[in-house]
């Protein structure tokens, strides 16, 4: 008999532990793009992901998050509409609590923002971590659990800190380069699953060697 793939579309992948969600299946905001069996675990609501983890967004900013991506418990992405003006003595946003104020609304509007954030794919994020806007985190990195990401994380780097700095890579250049050329997570997920131990365990000319033809031209 085949291996069977795991499902992309079933809300809650674990059966036994509810506290894990498929982001996929669960984001409804034409401004969130999450990829394939990319996760988020949280004991409390992990369904709230939307309004509980994603902050202040407001657009036009997207947050994307490729495949194969994993979640811990309270990542938090703080989006552009945090934003508060800077340029003159007070930060305060007065137009945002009524009366005569919002007179003024034209004063926090257009503040400039970053652009969209984005998570490349097979990224881990440990529990706690903050990722501030606009901020682009490469394929296969790692992000320590408590870090506050303020600025680019590269392809399989180790980031962790307030604010976050590369600790260092899980791979010299070289490989960098050969696992990016490879790209599992584009795989056809039956290929995957077929390779599953490879991918977690085996070498980079392991993972080359298993590649379907496509992914090797």
């Amino acid at each position: 008999m085949p291996p069977v793939p795991a499902d992309p579309t079933v809300l809650h992948p674990m059966p036994d532990h509810p506290r894990v969600v498929l982001l996929k299946p669960l984001v409804t905001s034409p401004l969130i793009e999450v990829g394939d069996f990319s996760y988020y675990d949280d004991p409390d609501d992990p369904t709230a992901f939307e309004t509980r983890n994603v902050l202040h967004h407001y657009g036009p900013e997207r947050l994307v998050i490729g495949k194969y991506c994993a979640l811990g418990t309270g990542v938090r992405f703080l989006m552009n509409g945090a934003n508060h003006r800077m340029d003159g003595p007070s930060t305060f946003p007065f137009p945002t609590m009524g009366g005569s104020w919002a007179d003024h609304f034209d004063l926090i509007t257009g503040l400039p923002g970053r652009g969209d954030t984005v998570v490349g794919n097979d990224v881990w994020f440990g529990h706690g971590v903050t990722v501030m806007p606009g901020v682009r985190i490469g394929h296969g990195a790692v992000v320590a659990a408590g870090a506050v990401v303020t600025s680019d994380v590269p392809d399989y780097g180790i980031a962790g800190g307030n604010p976050a700095r590369l600790i260092r890579t899980r791979y010299d250049a070289g490989d960098v380069e050969r696992l990016l050329a490879v790209a599992w997570w584009d795989w056809p997920v039956e290929h995957i699953t077929a390779h599953v131990r490879t991918i977690m365990s085996g070498s980079v000319a392991d993972l080359e060697a298993a590649a379907p033809p496509a992914a090797r031209a």
